[in-house]
């Protein structure tokens, strides 16, 4: 008898040799027959699935999809540093270089972090410890009020990441139109029932995660009014890390837009991702990656939310539709160089 979770299956005794032959010379790669008809199984369904057209989600005043232009968001994250003055530099830098939308980020200090954690020491332009730190990058319902009108006042969508139950509250009080679910929380199943609960759009950052928790989070959140980004949460993230391919293997998955949330220090991956069908980019912004803060060597400057901005939204028309065709501004050049056609 199988054991729990588990069926019978009768297997062809060649197929059953060559299995066991390329578990005992994998090295350890895979630990079992089981393991790699499991691993087999998702190579071909990945290979066999179709790529999903969902149907765009409305974010504010614009629709987010794979027949939308690319929907584009300047994350503030902590690169104000705690700073009003900062944070609005920073939302008119995003209004002047075309983005779409400004993100916040909210976290209750005391409930997201321990105790023990809070009293680490850690130099910053705050204090000495990690809590000083902490509380320093944070502001107020007023601050929050004052950064949200000025983020309106220049024609800018806004939402915000809630790490924690008490930031959700505090982040609904000023009614965004959408929330962020940001990597970290993948896996914090209340919190994503909490914001489920609202009713409003939801965008998935799916950085440090498995697609088996990719899998749990949408089947949680369901597929409608969702986004999902592909993500890697290093920062700046490494060449050899971004896996831009992922977005076509979520696109095969999920039946909701895919886009991307970027950690790199340039443009490059940003526009790759487009090219490769990403229906929105996520980008940290800072006025410059010299100034303090963890996040802003992983940021952009003015210079390329300027070129995200520009170049993503061409991409398509770049792209064309795969159709060979005789464009009608060729035509007279043809008639100019095309000495034979006899073919």
């Amino acid at each position: 008898m199988p054991k729990e979770g588990f069926e019978s299956i009768t297997v062809p005794e060649a197929l059953n040799k060559r299995v066991s032959e390329f578990v005992e010379n994998s090295s350890g790669i895979v630990g079992n027959k089981a393991q790699a008809f499991s691993q087999a199984w998702q190579f071909y369904e990945r290979m066999m699935l179709e790529t999903k057209n969902p149907l765009p989600v409305k974010i504010g005043n614009k629709l987010v999809g794979h027949d939308q232009p690319v929907f584009v968001t300047g994350e503030l994250g902590i690169n104000h540093n705690g700073d009003i003055a900062i944070a609005k530099k920073l939302i008119d830098m995003a209004a002047d270089t075309g983005c779409d939308a400004v993100k916040f980020q909210k976290r209750t200090v005391e409930d997201y972090y321990d105790k023990e954690e809070l009293a680490m020491a850690r130099d910053s332009p705050f204090g000495k410890t990690n809590e000083t730190l902490k509380r320093g990058l944070e502001f107020d319902e007023d601050g929050w009020k004052e950064l949200i009108d000025h983020a309106e006042k220049r024609g800018l969508i806004w939402y915000a990441s809630v790490w924690d139950h008490k930031a959700l509250e505090f982040v609904e009080k000023f009614d965004p139109v959408c929330h962020k679910i940001a990597s970290p929380q993948i896996t914090h199943k209340t919190l994503l029932k909490k914001v489920k609960e609202t009713g409003k759009p939801i965008i998935l950052s799916t950085g440090m995660s498995t697609m088996d928790q990719v899998r749990k989070a949408v089947n949680l959140l369901g597929e409608e009014n969702l986004i999902i980004l592909h993500c890697t949460s290093t920062y700046p993230t490494a060449e050899n890390e971004h896996n831009l391919n992922m977005m076509k293997t979520l696109r095969k998955y999920f039946n909701c837009p895919i886009g991307y949330s970027g950690h790199e220090p340039g443009v490059y991956p940003s526009l790759f991702a487009c090219v490769l069908g990403a229906c929105m980019v996520e980008r940290h912004i800072t006025l410059d990656r010299a100034m303090y803060g963890s996040d802003q060597p992983a940021s952009l400057e003015r210079r390329g939310m300027e070129i995200i901005c520009n170049v993503s939204r061409k991409i398509r028309s770049y792209m064309g539709d795969g159709n060979k065709v005789i464009y009608e501004s060729e035509k007279p050049i043809i008639k100019k160089l095309r000495k034979v056609d006899d073919l």
